[in-house]
């Protein structure tokens, strides 16, 4: 008896697994720090380097970025803009810019 592969790929037009957007949404939404969680979180940068690399995701999972467009899309500008931004917040680049509540 021959054995199965018990997992094969779907192959399908769409260029993302399906619910992929919605979950990279769930995920950002789990990680965005709020005003509230701002000061308690504000000394991890792995945690805001985390916020802004799954804000990337849903940019880049978009529907109006076509997977094979020749040129770069907007969403695809500020996926590079966040990746950016959490590498930056990763290498220790960037620090705590002040409670935006308190006015720095």
């Amino acid at each position: 008896m021959a054995l199965q592969p018990s997992f094969r790929p779907v192959l399908t037009r769409e260029p993302w697994p399906e619910g992929s957007r919605e979950t990279a949404e769930a995920l950002h939404r789990l990680l965005t720090i709020d005003n509230r969680q701002w000061h308690a979180l504000k000394g991890q940068p792995q945690r805001r380097a985390a916020e802004q690399i799954a804000a990337a995701l849903v940019q880049l999972l978009d529907p109006a970025n076509p997977a094979h467009a020749p040129v770069a899309t907007p969403q695809r500008q500020q996926a590079i803009a966040l990746l950016e931004h959490g590498l930056g917040w990763l290498r220790g680049e960037l620090k705590d810019p002040g409670c935006p509540s308190h006015g720095h």
